[in-house]
């Protein structure tokens, strides 16, 4: 096994210093550039795509989080028009799992301007989605990290609730349709025949954390004309695979998009580290500027680090 791994990376490390030579190939009507790395060494390429664009281990990671022990330092910023910070929310949390449940203690926290209503609410859209995905209110029980079988879905929300479960859709699962949003939802799918269209995929090994990786990068194609461009709501997304298990290890993606009752531009960061037998987020960063008809328009800034796991 380690010979195997050294053969690899020299293959790797030579391959870096030579000129590349890509090969686009067209995989299920699909274009696919392939960097040298990957043709010369003969991978099962199909397969690796294949569960790339099915992949769910990016989900499994976050619902990690419900099921263990975790400290995070949470940095988020809501910016006025010239880019100041209006309102702000510093805080060191504590998630504790035992019995089933978990629960969250505040240990630290600093709030500025209006971050908070009167009623101890969140002032702000985003930090109530925020909340939604890495703050714990009471005591929650009975959950898992099952994703398998399972979906996401917006049937029977409405509101904010709709709107929480039309992030965590976008967040989780990049590359796939989501009902509800105006104009768009279809358009966030990258893999269909329309998506084909206005995308270029490649396929690549490169060297992330000192370790050979798989590389999987989507953005728009160059020379677009005018309509097409319209059909663009991702400008790009690169994610980084385990080349053993496929499981993602990094991943950032930026979006954008305007259709008159709304409009946003979007880029997130995510990293991941391994805790025992699981794939949990280490650090995720956020900026965003969007605006939704009847809705004050939010700009913001936040940063999720996350520590001291507990299994």
């Amino acid at each position: 096994m380690m010979r195997s791994v050294l053969l690899f990376s020299c293959l790797l490390f030579i391959s870096f210093l030579g000129h590349t030579q890509d090969t686009t190939l067209v995989i299920d009507d699909q274009k696919i550039t392939l960097g040298e790395v990957v043709v010369r060494n003969n991978f099962d390429y199909r397969k690796v795509l294949k569960i790339i664009q099915e992949d769910t281990t990016f989900y499994k990671a976050f619902k990690n989080l419900r099921i263990i022990g975790y400290t995070s330092f949470n940095n988020i910023q809501m910016l006025d028009k010239k880019g100041k910070v209006q309102a702000s929310l510093n805080s060191k949390t504590r998630q504790t799992r035992a019995n089933g449940c978990r629960t969250m203690e505040v240990l630290q926290e600093q709030v500025t301007g209006d971050f908070y209503d009167r009623k101890g609410g969140y002032n702000y859209n985003t930090a109530e989605l925020y909340a939604s995905l890495f703050f714990t209110k009471g005591k929650e029980c009975g959950e898992d990290n099952i994703v398998k079988g399972r979906k996401l879905t917006t049937e029977g929300k409405k509101g904010i609730e709709k709107q929480k479960e039309q992030l965590k859709m976008l967040f989780f699962l990049p590359g796939k349709k989501i009902p509800g949003i105006p104009f768009i939802g279809n358009k966030l799918d990258l893999y269909d025949a329309s998506a084909r269209k206005v995308y270029d995929y490649r396929l690549d090994v490169q060297e992330y954390k000192g370790k050979p990786v798989y590389v999987f990068s989507i953005q728009p194609k160059d020379k677009l004309g005018l309509f097409r461009k319209d059909d663009v709501v991702i400008d790009e997304m690169v994610t980084w695979f385990d080349i053993k298990t496929l499981e993602v290890l990094a991943r950032n993606y930026s979006l954008s998009y305007k259709a008159g009752v709304y409009d946003f531009d979007v880029a997130m960061e995510v990293e991941m580290t391994r805790v025992g037998d699981l794939v949990v987020p280490s650090v995720l960063r956020y900026k965003g500027n969007w605006d939704v008809v009847f809705k004050k328009r939010e700009r913001s800034i936040f940063t999720a680090t996350i520590f001291d796991y507990k299994l």
